[in-house]
């Protein structure tokens, strides 16, 4: 689990700067989430698209450490499920937290959620290979569950047909 400064999000569609400064938190001092929100154009309907996320990690960084990965098919392939665990496990080991773009049907959600199809962003700070989870910081802080284990089963059914951010190779 990485070392990260959590942040409740500042209002409800501001998850995309939130999950990008709590990823930015990793490694520098990030610089906020109404920061974020302007530099990511992010407007009340949210932040539109996970590239947008990774062009502004890499410009607060300084340098190209992240590429974008999308994950159209739902269910995603067992290619890209194995692509995201070696994300996931090669991100966290180099001190670089995922931003990933999820859809939750209430059928699908992680714990807390709201019963209804939520759109939100949220960072990847940890995992655990013998258990085969993933550790989230949730700036949604739904039901005040900050941070939780989601099993890497369910984050993988999450993000389609949306995306995430990884480390580049």
């Amino acid at each position: 689990i990485l070392d990260v400064d959590y942040e409740i999000q500042s209002t409800s569609y501001w998850c995309g700067p939130t999950a990008t400064d709590i990823a930015l938190s990793a490694r520098i001092a990030p610089p906020g989430q109404a920061a974020l929100a302007r530099d990511l154009g992010t407007t009340v309907n949210g932040t539109d698209w996970i590239g947008q996320i990774t062009a502004v990690l890499d410009r607060q960084l300084g340098h190209a450490w992240y590429v974008t990965r999308e994950l159209p098919n739902d269910p995603p392939t067992p290619a890209q499920r194995e692509q995201l665990w070696r994300d996931v496990v090669r991100g966290i080991d180099n001190g670089f937290p995922l931003v990933t773009n999820i859809v939750a049907p209430p059928t699908n959600h992680p714990p807390n959620y709201p019963n209804r199809t939520i759109y939100h962003y949220f960072t990847v700070v940890g995992y655990d290979a013998a258990a085969r989870r993933v550790y989230i910081a949730d700036p949604a802080n739904f039901g005040g569950l900050d941070r939780y284990w989601l099993s890497f089963d369910q984050l993988a059914t999450l993000i389609p047909p949306k995306g995430y951010t990884a480390l580049a190779d």
